[in-house]
C-alpha cells in the first residue's frame, strides 16, 4: 500500500483543519494507505533553526553557518532525533499532505520551522540536483489550507491578488525545488465566513477528493501555471 505523511499546524482538533486532517486520514486509511501525521503544535515542534540541531562538534566551530553545518551533519548522522524522526516519516511516504491554515500569505510560522529544519541539503536536494532532478523527485505533495478572505478577494483581480502568486514559493520554491511534483492545492476560502452547511459541503468535496487523489496529474510546476 502506498504511504502518506500528513503534516498538520493548527492547535485545535475541533478546527476546519482539524476535520480536513481526520478526513485525509479516514479516507486514505480506507483506500489501504499507511497514514502518518505530524502533528505540530500537539508535538510542540520547534521551528526554529538553532545549534541544537546539530549533535556533538561542528564542522566550523568558528563561525556557525547552519546550511553547511546541518548539511554536514546530516552526512555524517549526527542531526537532532526530532530532524531523524521526520526525514525518516518523509523519506518513506509517497505522499505529502499539508494541512495548515494560511497566515499572512503563507504557511504558520511552526509549519515554516518544518520546512527549514526538515529539509536539509543532502536530505532534500544538494545543487545541481534541485528541481526536477531534487532528491525527493518520486515522491507527490499536496498543500490543503484555508484561508481567511474569500475566493473573490483571491482572485485575479481581486485585493489579495491571485491566490496561484502565493503558492510561488511554497510550491514551487520549497517542493518543487526538492523534486517533489505537486498535485492542485485544495482550497477552503473563507470557512469561518460562511454556514455550517457550506463548511460541511466543503469537507464532503475533500472527502470525494480524496476518493480519486491517485489519479490525478500533478500541475505544470512551472512560472506560467503560476503567473499567467
Amino acid at each position: 500500500g502506498r504511504k502518506v505523511l500528513i503534516v498538520y499546524a493548527h492547535q485545535e482538533p475541533k478546527s476546519l483543519n482539524g476535520s480536513l486532517k481526520r478526513i485525509a486520514v479516514e479516507e486514505l486509511s480506507k483506500q489501504g494507505c499507511s497514514v502518518t501525521v505530524s502533528d505540530l503544535y500537539a508535538m510542540q515542534f520547534e521551528p526554529r533553526a538553532t545549534r541544537n540541531d546539530i549533535v556533538g562538534c561542528l564542522h566550523d566551530a568558528e563561525e556557525f553557518d547552519y546550511g553547511m553545518e546541518a548539511w554536514e551533519a546530516y552526512k555524517r548522522g549526527s542531526l537532532s532525533s526530532d530532524l531523524v524522526e521526520e526525514q525518516k516519516k518523509v523519506q518513506e511516504a509517497d505522499l505529502l499532505i499539508f494541512q495548515f491554515p494560511l497566515y499572512w500569505f503563507s504557511m504558520p510560522a511552526i509549519l515554516k520551522g518544518w520546512m527549514d529544519r526538515v529539509l536539509v541539503q543532502g536530505f532534500a536536494h544538494e545543487f545541481p540536483n534541485c528541481y526536477d532532478s531534487g532528491l525527493l523527485k518520486d515522491k507527490l505533495a499536496l498543500f490543503s489550507f484555508t484561508t481567511g478572505g474569500s475566493r473573490e478577494m483571491y482572485a485575479k483581480g481581486g485585493i489579495s491578488g491571485d491566490i496561484r502568486y502565493l503558492l510561488w514559493p511554497m510550491q514551487h520554491g520549497i517542493m518543487h525545488f526538492c523534486g517533489v511534483k505537486v498535485l492542485e492545492p485544495h482550497i477552503c476560502f473563507a470557512p469561518e465566513y460562511v454556514s455550517e452547511e457550506n463548511r460541511r459541503e466543503m469537507l464532503i468535496a475533500w472527502a470525494q477528493r480524496l476518493k480519486t487523489l491517485w489519479n490525478e496529474e500533478p500541475i505544470n510546476c512551472s512560472p506560467e501555471w503560476y503567473f499567467k
